[in-house]
């Protein structure tokens, strides 16, 4: 009897488990655009154009290559409107007895497999370099489950940038060199835009008329939509931005959004790039002399550490991960974070720049988007939401743990040591940001303090007893304590007018 082997549209990859484990002379592909998925939240519509335009390709090369595809279109009559109910219509289409799938990254897709009435093989995903089990293996017994030293297993697993057993330079991270501002630079350059092809701009005017609400722009779209182009913007990459990466990676610019970052994390996230051949580009890159060593180590400790990482511990900690609040923030998510009004310059044009591309790096996730909400006491699973909505690589295995743990200490301290909280001084020295911002970064109090200063000291101050015996915050306690103390109570009332101002819809 025939089996229909599932392919989700972040599994597009020829090799993935459950097209090796099918046979191609019997079996059925199935495939399926549903409003399930597309609207399980509302994602950017870049994202699900990215998603559909690339699944349709996809499709068409599994067909190339002799396999028989049954694929569900999103405006397709007879839709059932979810993944099962395109499992058990296709069973009833061919009387087919079994699915076979890989694992998805998501934990109610899973369990959604898992409860049809039909049997269901669900292969682990090797596509990753870790296993869950050995992530697991890793874990057990540790009582800090810290990325760095996960890290250094993964490169001895991978041998990427090894020799002798040690790493390369004999240093494993060369983060100290990687944290540099930039500086406006016509010669930088520009990542690689793809001009829709007819298959895409298909999907670009379905995607309108479906998700014409949804907070961020559609057009100009200029993403990838198979492995070649994505194959085309890694070696764009390697060749043009690597050798700035490091120390470009943590800067931000109000006129450069991309600055030297790779934009290829949608196109991993899909499984239209491999991890180790990204990494083994970058590495021949430095072995060619061609990029730096800090920038080679600091873009491979992304992938193979922290990509990798993140993955363990969603699986590990189960569906109880995304509802944790281990600081009890219960605000709600402000209207500035889907495009109103606001002065905060950094927020801005995070915002602003998430809403034209569907696309922000790392420190601005962390440090302007992420650190203001943690700051200033967000509701974390309504943090998690718009994270996942809003960003075009974004899956809830990856992003949930960047999230919650990183982002927005819910998880207690499991995934970071101490929370990523700033005063303003840190996206000042990271930004040009903070040059013709309504607030001044310099100002401590009054009507044009930095609300990062206020909020930063409001923070600590909630949250001392927790906090204050940590190593790493130590310090800045012993620091607020010398302050004068009405100084220290002008901070804290300014800092709740603030919030209240925030709370009661005014522009702050």
């Amino acid at each position: 009897m025939s089996r229909l082997v599932l392919v989700l549209g972040d599994q597009l990859t020829l090799t993935v488990a459950a097209l090796r484990g099918a046979d191609r002379a019997q079996d059925l592909v199935v495939m399926a655009e549903v409003m399930g998925e597309a609207a399980s939240v509302a994602h950017h519509p870049q994202k699900i154009a990215l998603i559909f335009a690339a699944m349709r390709k996809f499709a068409a090369r599994l067909r190339a290559e002799g396999w028989q595809v049954a694929y569900t279109r999103l405006d397709d009559p007879e839709s059932s409107g979810s993944i099962g109910g395109e499992l058990l219509r296709r069973a009833a289409e061919t009387e087919a007895g079994e699915v076979l799938a890989t694992i998805p990254g998501e934990w109610r897709l899973i369990e959604a497999l898992e409860a049809l009435p039909l049997p269901v093989t669900l292969l682990p995903d090797d596509r990753f370099l870790c296993s869950r089990a050995e992530f697991e293996d890793w874990a057990r017994d540790r009582k800090q489950l810290r990325m760095e030293y996960f890290y250094r297993e993964m490169r001895r697993k991978t041998g990427l940038l090894m020799q002798a057993g040690g790493p390369e330079g004999a240093q494993w991270n060369y983060d100290a060199e990687n944290r540099r501002p930039a500086a406006p630079d016509l010669f930088r350059a520009k990542p690689p835009r793809f001009e829709p092809d007819a298959v895409t701009e298909e999907v670009l005017d379905l995607v309108e008329a479906r998700f014409g609400g949804n907070f961020g722009r559609l057009r100009p779209f200029g993403w990838a939509t198979d492995r070649e182009g994505a194959l085309r913007a890694l070696e764009h990459f390697i060749a043009e931005a690597l050798p700035r990466f490091g120390a470009e990676q943590d800067a931000m610019l109000r006129g450069d959004p991309t600055l030297s970052h790779a934009l290829i994390s949608p196109y991993l996230n899909l499984g239209l790039l491999a991890p180790l051949e990204v990494c083994q580009r970058a590495e021949a890159a430095w072995r060619a002399g061609a990029a730096p060593l800090n920038a080679v180590e600091g873009f491979i400790r992304q992938i193979i550490g922290w990509r990798e990482y993140v993955r363990g511990i969603y699986f590990l900690e189960g569906p109880g991960y995304t509802p944790r609040n281990a600081l009890e923030h219960r605000r709600a998510l402000p209207p500035l974070y889907w495009g109103a009004e606001t002065r905060m310059a950094c927020l801005s044009h995070a915002v602003g720049q998430t809403r034209d591309m569907a696309y922000a790096h790392h420190i601005q996730r962390l440090m302007v988007t992420g650190n203001f909400a943690l700051l200033a006491g967000i509701d974390p699973h309504q943090v998690h939401q718009w994270y996942l909505e809003v960003y075009i690589d974004a899956y809830e295995w990856v992003e949930a743990p960047n999230t919650i743990g990183m982002s927005q200490f819910a998880d207690g301290g499991l995934v970071a040591s101490k929370p990523y909280v700033s005063s303003g001084n840190y996206i000042n020295g990271m930004s040009d940001y903070c040059k013709g911002c309504s607030y001044s970064v310099t100002a401590k109090q009054g009507p044009a303090a930095c609300p990062f200063n206020l909020l930063y000291w409001h923070f600590l101050l909630r949250h001392r007893a927790r906090f204050e015996r940590n190593p790493r915050m130590g310090p800045v306690y012993r620091t607020w304590e010398k302050m004068e103390s009405g100084k220290r109570e002008t901070v804290l009332a300014e800092a709740e007018a603030f919030l209240a101002r925030m709370e009661a819809g005014e522009t702050v």
